[in-house]
């Protein structure tokens, strides 16, 4: 098990080790002694799992404080390319996005820190995508900024998308109240 650093200070992704015999695949996707060995003091409140056509973007959600979490997500079955976008003001990423596939073959996790958005695209019929997070759903916390307004380039040329994620603001429309703190 690993855990690897990304170009947006706080956010991480969790490369665990997959067990594979004839029965098929065992990956042991969190684990509270690794993850406080490695400074991430995760108490998980809630945990739920979305099943996704191809082509399908959901995002980019967030909570606002204090509302706000941490999310750890995987992907059980199927493939999807996961992103997360930098609303932390003062962040020296702030309005910068990453992008990274998140399979069932390959295992890995996100661990996304408070004050980023997260979305994904799916890439296969009936991808499964797994959440974990820090505080439960708080409906008046509940936001997010519209999927085409960063600039990044989902290539997708008709992709299937809730009206609710339409009417987002864009992310020069929205005023954020995360800060960035500096990791020790």
């Amino acid at each position: 098990m690993q855990i690897v650093e990304t170009k947006i200070p706080g956010l991480k992704i969790f490369e665990p080790r997959i067990f594979e015999d004839i029965r098929g695949k065992f990956i042991k996707t969190f684990n509270n002694d690794f993850f406080q060995e490695h400074n991430l003091n995760i108490s998980i409140k809630e945990t739920y799992y979305s099943i996704s056509h191809k082509d399908v973007i959901r995002g980019m959600h967030f909570q606002t404080p204090p509302y706000d979490h941490i999310k750890i997500v995987y992907v059980p079955f199927g493939k999807i390319l996961d992103v997360v976008l930098d609303l932390r003001k003062g962040s020296p990423t702030f309005g910068k996005s990453f992008s990274i596939e998140l399979s069932s073959e390959n295992g890995k996790i996100l661990i996304i820190p408070k004050g980023l958005a997260h979305g994904f695209k799916s890439l296969k019929d009936s991808s499964n995508v797994t959440y974990m997070q820090t505080t439960t759903y708080a409906p008046n916390n509940d936001d997010g900024i519209r999927y085409d307004s960063f600039g990044f380039d989902w290539q997708c040329s008709s992709p299937k998308i809730s009206d609710r994620d339409m009417s987002f603001n864009s992310l020069e429309e929205y005023e954020s109240n995360f800060f960035y703190k500096e990791e020790k």
